[in-house]
């Protein structure tokens, strides 16, 4: 087992890996910008070191400046949490010169599944479900416009290298295609550095539902069933929740098949999430695989008992699983609490927290890094908080959530709490007949 791991995070997540690692007996160390001088992670990390300016590019996103820390440190692993330099495979690679293990996949593996044209090619040769499109880039609007005739309109493109919804375009016709394929063209060289596109049968008004894997350094996978991710905005998940509302026995014993078959293919090493869309008949396809640990991961632990974290440092320093599937015994919801005014197109918030009171209670747990007087940076992604909450029965924990969503007070910033408020109360939402089009027409109503 690992010594001492280095988190190269900040925020809840830097948080939550602290607290695994402290409880595992490991001393950790934490790096932070300028910015993140008063986070949690730094005031509980048993050492911590500064590594530049608030600007990620000069410091959660700096290779040498971490490595620089993590040698100093003398530390034996680098835990990289989710975003940032998690699914970097130079990052990867550079620890492993440095004789640091990287807690998460190779460096091969992360650009096999990174790349998404790329990593469906290899899901296809595995024998899991893909999307009718492009079995590699397409080059040229001629091409792309004679394939969508194929396949049959409306279609996607998509960036190979993308994320976040970023360089995807839907296209409905012919005639708007040549426009659509520049604009994502354009974004996805401006987000990535790559601006390979590769294009999909538009799959309309799908659930978006993955499934949780582990899989150990012997090449053997398991799952732990699913998570529902289909409320989102602008392809951002607002709301998780297992087990998912539209799920069946017979679908979930499919789903989770493929994605072990999608992991022990690649012989994939760690904790990772394999994604689907599903339709109204509930053919399930392939949409992209994630080489790290999910911001929703939390909704599975509740419900399988598992601490994901832990699993993962265990599988890194060479425990192998026993290659049991795992069943939701619960049911979980998980509320992403961002710092953004939900009645001003969910507009960021930054600022100074001048009070906090977290809900509490059984079944209910809150994941965060800021406090009563923190101020929350405008330089990284919005989310402050996760709020979850586990009970025996969906009905229970819409009712729970609702209860622990009136508790949570936060002043001197907007969050998005009025916003999950008024879902959980929705009654298309309550009914569990939502997909990915459900944010479309919710109409959000000021108090």
């Amino acid at each position: 087992m690992f010594n001492k791991i280095l988190i190269a995070n900040r925020g809840e997540i830097a948080l939550r890996i602290i607290r695994t690692c402290k409880e595992m007996g490991i001393k950790t160390v934490a790096v932070y910008s300028t910015a993140d001088k008063e986070s949690l992670h730094v005031k509980f990390a048993d050492e911590a070191v500064c590594i530049g300016p608030a600007v990620s590019s000069d410091s959660y996103l700096s290779i040498p400046r971490i490595i620089a820390a993590a040698e100093i440190t003398n530390v034996d692993a680098i835990h990289p949490g989710y975003g940032f330099l998690a699914e970097n495979s130079k990052f990867a690679k550079i620890c492993k010169e440095h004789e640091i293990k990287f807690i998460g996949p190779e460096a091969e593996m992360i650009d096999r599944m990174g790349d998404k044209a790329n990593a469906k090619k290899m899901m296809r040769a595995a024998k899991v479900p893909t999307i009718p499109g492009s079995k590699d880039l397409v080059e040229t609007v001629a091409q792309g416009i004679k394939l969508a005739e194929e396949v049959g309109y409306p279609v996607i493109v998509k960036a190979t290298a993308g994320g976040g919804g970023k360089g995807m375009r839907i296209i409905w016709n012919a005639e708007e295609f040549q426009d659509r394929w520049d604009s994502a063209k354009q974004e996805s060289a401006a987000a990535f550095g790559n601006d390979g596109l590769y294009l999909e049968k538009y799959i309309e008004d799908p659930r978006h539902i993955e499934i949780q894997i582990i899989g150990d350094q012997s090449g053997k996978a398991c799952h732990l069933s699913e998570r529902d991710c289909s409320v989102q905005r602008r392809h951002q998940k607002l709301v998780e929740e297992t087990p998912s509302p539209f799920m069946t026995d017979q679908l979930r014993d499919k789903m989770g098949e493929a994605a072990v078959n999608a992991a022990e293919a690649i012989n994939y090493e760690g904790v990772g999430t394999v994604e689907f869309l599903v339709d109204k008949h509930r053919n399930f396809y392939f949409m992209e695989m994630n080489t790290r640990i999910q911001v929703e991961h939390p909704i599975t632990e509740q419900v399988i008992g598992f601490d994901l974290i832990r699993e993962q440092i265990n599988m890194a320093a060479g425990i192998l699983i026993e290659g049991t599937n795992h069943f939701p015994k619960m049911h979980s919801i998980e509320c992403r609490i961002n710092a953004e005014d939900p009645f001003v197109g969910f507009r960021p918030s930054p600022g100074k927290i001048t009070v906090l009171h977290l809900p509490g209670g059984h079944g209910v747990r809150v994941d965060t890094h800021v406090y009563a007087g923190y101020t929350i940076p405008p330089n990284y992604d919005s989310m402050i908080a996760k709020l979850i909450v586990t009970t025996r029965s969906r009905e229970e924990s819409l009712k729970k959530m609702s209860r622990a969503l009136e508790e949570f007070m936060i002043e001197g910033i907007k969050t998005t709490i009025p916003f999950h408020q008024q879902l959980m109360n929705d009654e298309r939402f309550k009914s569990g007949d939502y997909t990915t089009a459900f944010m479309e027409d919710f109409e959000l109503k000021k108090k």
